[in-house]
């Protein structure tokens, strides 16, 4: 993540360095009156450079993300006008042309040839009224040039020591064009960035499904759990009891679900409760009297979808620490379903932790869970665990 802002900070650096030679590059040279130190001097050069600046990062940092990423695209629109209108009034790069000493040795050459074109034109005109005879008084060119520019001169000079915030009659082109240009590029650079974080967020959100699904299968599908039940399975048999089919069929229902059918970020809330159920009788086998297990579906399932294993996490560590073999104990699981939601509700008493146990409201299945539901249900889940009073109480709310 620090390269990556590194190398942010890298590109825009070198590219508004970029942007900020150009003038320099293209307006100081030509002449060793006008170099780079003259141009860099110039207010009109900061004018130019703070303007774009400026507009840049308020689009970037602020009118986007306050305004176009949250669908107030009329806000927006409104703010690029009144943008575009103080950039038309204000004309940074008409003005940092115009005040440009090249510029203006330019025009100031420009001026000394119409003078001489026009003392010229006036001397030809005079020996052609001595030759021919005086006619006309008036004269066929005009007002004289040279009258314009000593009009012109002074006018030119006082534009030099002008205001900033004076305003030209003539339209800034190039200076709309780069605004433009500026509000564009704020907008494919933020598009970019929500594009990325968007694609981050799936990505990570699939590898917190694989790590849930991992640490399932390591807590509960482990040889531990495995040669619990299938010793309790084969006990049955010795016993031909008339359960003991039906105990394997759903073990293997179980590690079916586990392992082939939570390839998908939802699926339908029937199968996940039938491993919920399945897990709860095979626990069944191998709990004593001493603890009691009420397991509890409310309401009707129809088409509505789940994230997988979301509820299992909470349901393994309920049989996990919530059972003793020296104290009654008693496990309750409640499962409450509408239209528009679904509740999870259980609780199991409160035994002495060991040194080995980990916290149970911060394990490392319970912290997947956390993190799985706010990329899966975001704004859309609630989830309550607290400890209290010798109980461990867990009710989670997803909203449809």
């Amino acid at each position: 993540m620090l390269r990556f802002k590194l190398n942010n900070i890298l590109i825009h650096v070198t590219g508004w360095l970029l942007f900020l030679m150009l003038p320099v590059l293209f307006l100081s040279t030509g002449s060793k009156q006008s170099g780079a130190w003259i141009l860099l001097s110039s207010p009109y050069y900061w004018l130019f450079c703070l303007t774009y600046l400026t507009l840049f990062y308020f689009n970037l940092w602020y009118l986007i993300p306050s305004f176009f990423l949250k669908k107030k695209r009329w806000v927006y629109g409104l703010f690029i006008i009144i943008l575009f209108g103080f950039v038309y009034f204000l004309q940074p790069f008409d003005k940092l042309l115009v005040h440009n000493p090249r510029f203006q040795e330019q025009m100031e050459a420009i001026a000394r040839q119409q003078a001489a074109d026009s003392l010229k034109a006036i001397t030809s005109h005079n020996a052609d009224s001595i030759v021919h005879g005086p006619g006309d008084k008036s004269l066929p060119f005009g007002p004289l040039p040279h009258q314009d520019l000593r009009m012109q001169l002074p006018v030119a000079k006082s534009n030099a020591a002008a205001s900033i915030w004076q305003h030209s009659s003539n339209m800034d082109i190039v200076s709309l064009f780069l605004f433009g240009i500026i509000i564009a590029l704020g907008l494919s650079i933020r598009t970019v960035e929500q594009w990325q974080t968007t694609e981050q967020k799936v990505i990570k959100a699939e590898a917190e499904k694989v790590n849930a699904e991992l640490s399932f299968l390591k807590a509960q599908i482990n040889p531990h759990f495995l040669f619990n039940t299938l010793n309790n399975i084969y006990m049955l048999s010795i016993m031909n009891s008339e359960h003991t089919s039906e105990s394997i069929m759903k073990l293997s229902n179980i590690m079916r679900y586990v392992t082939d059918d939570v390839t998908q970020d939802f699926v339908p809330l029937q199968q996940d409760l039938d491993c919920i159920k399945n897990y709860v009788d095979l626990q069944r086998l191998r709990l004593g009297r001493k603890t009691a297990v009420n397991f509890e579906v409310i309401g009707e399932v129809t088409n509505q979808k789940i994230a997988p294993l979301i509820l299992m996490s909470f349901v393994e560590n309920t049989f996990k620490y919530g059972v003793s073999k020296q104290t009654d104990s008693a496990i309750s699981i409640k499962i409450s379903i509408t239209s528009d939601a679904i509740t999870f509700e259980c609780e199991n008493a409160v035994f002495e932790r060991t040194s080995t146990l980990p916290d149970r409201t911060g394990g490392i299945g319970i912290a997947n869970t956390k993190q799985r539901l706010s990329h899966l249900y975001p704004k859309k889940h609630t989830l309550n665990i607290q400890e209290a009073d010798g109980v461990f109480k867990v009710k989670l709310i997803l909203l449809s």
